[in-house]
């Protein structure tokens, strides 16, 4: 039923959580996976230069945490390889994007006909302040989105 799972990660247990889930449907129908960091540059921007690491510093740590969030993808399809067979999982960064459009523009580029993303659960005045970015992707996405807690 699915050919490629998109899986939102942000390295948190709740993307980890959501991974294990998209790895289990991927085996189920034989699918492969694209893993999906965001990194979103508009926290730095909003701060502008009154940030102690300056944009280059911050643009590297965001992309030393998004390869280690799609490892821990690649690793978690690994363990949980069947007969020695693994899911396929491909890896992709998205910069200069909020996390939103982010994913659904990396779904829609790699024809992902399922996008998983794990939630906060954040409510009140910290999904105010915040937003909730599975909501967005929820009410924007042309494919079915899973969000799992």
């Amino acid at each position: 039923m699915f050919k490629n799972i998109c899986i939102a990660t942000d390295g948190s247990p709740a993307s980890e959580h959501a991974a294990a889930l998209a790895i289990g449907l991927a085996r189920a129908h034989a699918s492969q996976i694209t893993s999906v960091y965001v990194i979103d540059p508009y926290p730095f921007l909003m701060v502008g230069d009154s940030n102690p690491m300056g944009f280059q510093s911050y643009m590297a740590a965001a992309q030393a945490l998004a390869t280690k969030a799609n490892a821990k993808v690649a690793a978690l399809a690994q363990e949980r390889a069947l007969d020695g067979n693994a899911v396929n999982v491909q890896t992709r960064v998205i910069e200069d994007a909020g996390a939103a459009a982010g994913i659904l523009h990396a779904a829609k580029a790699e024809g992902c006909d399922l996008i998983v993303l794990g939630s906060h659960g954040r409510s009140g005045i910290r999904r105010l302040m915040l937003g909730s970015v599975s909501g967005r992707v929820v009410a924007e996405s042309t494919v079915p989105v899973l969000v799992t807690r």
